[in-house]
C-alpha cells in the first residue's frame, strides 16, 4: 500500500488518547518491531510511529489489518475492556467511532473471534481501497445503496439485500447515494502471519 495515496491527515495528539498507546503496547506484547509490523501492514515504519504517537488517525481497514497482526480484536485497539462478554449489547451503550471517515459503532460484545459492527460509508469515502486479506465477510444493507466489487464482479445492493464472501475475494465497498450508506457488517479476525494486503487506490476506477 503506497502510504503517500492512502495515509489519513494529520490529527491532533488528543484526539487518540486511548489508541496510541494501545496500538504501540500490543505491537511489544507481539513481539514485533516497528519495521516488522508496518511491513505486515502495508505502511512505512514512519507512518506506523506516528499512529503509535497519535499524529495520525488510523482508518477503520488499518485497524483491523492490526488487530489481525497482533492477533487481537479492534476492541482491543481501541482500549476497550475484553472482559466484560456481555450477550447483550445495548443501544445506549454504542458509542460511534469516526475512522478513515467512516462511523461505525461496535455491534457484539469485544474479544470475540467475530467482530460485529453497524457501519456508516459516506459517499466517495474509500471507494477506491481494494482489500485482500484472509477470513470471512457478512454484510447487509439498512439504509441507502451499496456498490461492492467481488473480484471482478460489480454488485449493487439496495436495503435488505447482503452479502458473504471470502476476504481473499479482492473486494470494494462504496456507497451509491449522495447521503451514504448504512451496514451491517460482521467479519472474522484470523490471525495469520501474512496478516492482510490492502492495495492502495486505482485512479481512474470507479467502483
Amino acid at each position: 500500500m503506497s502510504s503517500s495515496e492512502t495515509e489519513p491527515r494529520d490529527v491532533p495528539v488528543e484526539a487518540l488518547p486511548a489508541v496510541a498507546p494501545q496500538l504501540r503496547a500490543l505491537r511489544r506484547r507481539a513481539s514485533l518491531t516497528l519495521e516488522a509490523a508496518a511491513r505486515q501492514a502495508g505502511l512505512s515504519p514512519a507512518h506506523l510511529s506516528r499512529l503509535e504517537t497519535g499524529q495520525r488517525q488510523p482508518s477503520l481497514p488499518m485497524l483491523l489489518s492490526l488487530a489481525r497482526i497482533y492477533g487481537t480484536t479492534v476492541s482491543e485497539l481501541l482500549g476497550e475492556s475484553a472482559a466484560d462478554r456481555d450477550a447483550v449489547v445495548r443501544a445506549a451503550d454504542m458509542e460511534p467511532t469516526a475512522a478513515g471517515g467512516w462511523t461505525y459503532w461496535q455491534a457484539g460484545a469485544a474479544g470475540r473471534g467475530m467482530q460485529a459492527l453497524r457501519v456508516h460509508v459516506p459517499h466517495g469515502s474509500q471507494g477506491d481501497i481494494v482489500r485482500v486479506h484472509p477470513g470471512e465477510e457478512w454484510l447487509y444493507v439498512l439504509k441507502g445503496r451499496l456498490r461492492l466489487r467481488l473480484g471482478d464482479t460489480l454488485h449493487r445492493l439496495s436495503p435488505g439485500d447482503s452479502a458473504h464472501f471470502d476476504s481473499l475475494t479482492p473486494h470494494r465497498i462504496a456507497a451509491q447515494d449522495p447521503d451514504g450508506v448504512e451496514l451491517l457488517f460482521v467479519h472474522t479476525l484470523l490471525q495469520s502471519p501474512t496478516a492482510v494486503l490492502c492495495l492502495g487506490p486505482t485512479h481512474g476506477e470507479t467502483p
